[in-house]
């Protein structure tokens, strides 16, 4: 009887602590996706109003209309582009932070983190002003005789913001990943004729596999909705989904609610199909 009315405690006790986040992930993300998913399958009226009348015809218009079947490729594209090159640039600067001696570890961990002490806008500004016509690589270009370069406003900028913004989140899951592996494996592996190349592919990078897949999700799936760094450092020239989704929802004439909610709809389920497929790989390397 008593160890009844302690398990009731506890339970009470658990309800009362979890009701708090409960009701706030219910307000604040449960409830806006509802509301995007119903807005999806409505119909857009004069001046930008909703009218409550379903209907698939935004999701036809996605998949039909070249402007936002291009969006979503190009989308993609770059960001499975800003993902490699986190990758390339982050398993080796996290492989380095690891070799070190440990009082050294915290310190580089440190200068990762260090970008994170400012407002991203913040920084993509910074970017702006250091690739400008007349910023600081043109004057050091015009300072040696060479010609400026169109270096801001294009896609090759939007791109070094998005890996400069993004490659943290790469670097970390990777370090934790590192920290965990055993390197006599390596050495084993000499032991038994393996080069280098052979020991780092068959050994290091499936024993890491999970760091790798952790810091891909955390890259692409901010990178596939990312409008501020094209805004910015793009000129907005070309036409991201997440700069499509803006447009349609504040910049339109007139706006477009339903189609921008379909947008983002179909968006949020190529990212969910994208986690199913991280926890289903981390899963079968937990076995």
């Amino acid at each position: 009887m008593l160890e009844q009315t302690h398990a009731r405690r506890d339970r009470r006790n658990l309800i009362a602590l979890l009701t708090p986040g409960m009701l706030w992930l219910l307000l604040f993300f449960a409830l806006p996706l509802v509301i995007i998913l119903l807005y999806s399958f409505m119909t857009n009226g004069p001046r930008g109003a909703v009218i409550w009348q379903p209907t698939l015809e935004n999701y036809r218009t996605l998949f039909t209309q070249t402007i936002y079947v291009n969006a979503y490729m190009r989308s993609i594209r770059i960001s499975l582009e800003t993902t490699l090159i986190c990758l390339l640039l982050g398993y080796p600067l996290a492989l380095f932070i690891v070799r070190q001696p440990a009082h050294w570890r915290t310190f580089l961990l440190f200068l990762v983190l260090i970008p994170f002490w400012t407002n991203f806008l913040v920084r993509i500004y910074a970017w702006q002003i250091i690739l400008a016509n007349n910023g600081i690589i043109n004057t050091g270009l015009g300072a040696l005789g060479f010609a400026p370069m169109p270096l801001l406003n294009t896609e090759g900028a939007t791109l070094l913001g998005l890996v400069y913004g993004e490659l943290p989140f790469m670097v970390l899951p990777l370090y934790a990943a590192l920290a965990r592996f055993d390197f006599t494996l390596l050495e084993a592996a000499a032991d038994l004729g393996a080069n280098r190349w052979q020991a780092f592919w068959r050994i290091m990078v499936p024993q890491t596999m999970p760091g790798i897949v952790a810091g891909s999700v955390l890259v692409f799936i901010p990178t596939l909705g990312q409008f501020v760094v094209a805004e910015l450092l793009g000129g907005a020239k070309v036409d991201y989904l997440g700069n499509l989704i803006q447009r349609l929802f504040l910049r339109s004439n007139p706006v477009n609610w339903p189609l921008g909610s379909a947008l983002a709809v179909a968006m949020m389920i190529i990212l969910l199909a994208l986690i199913f497929w991280y926890f289903r790989v981390t899963r079968e390397e937990q076995r």
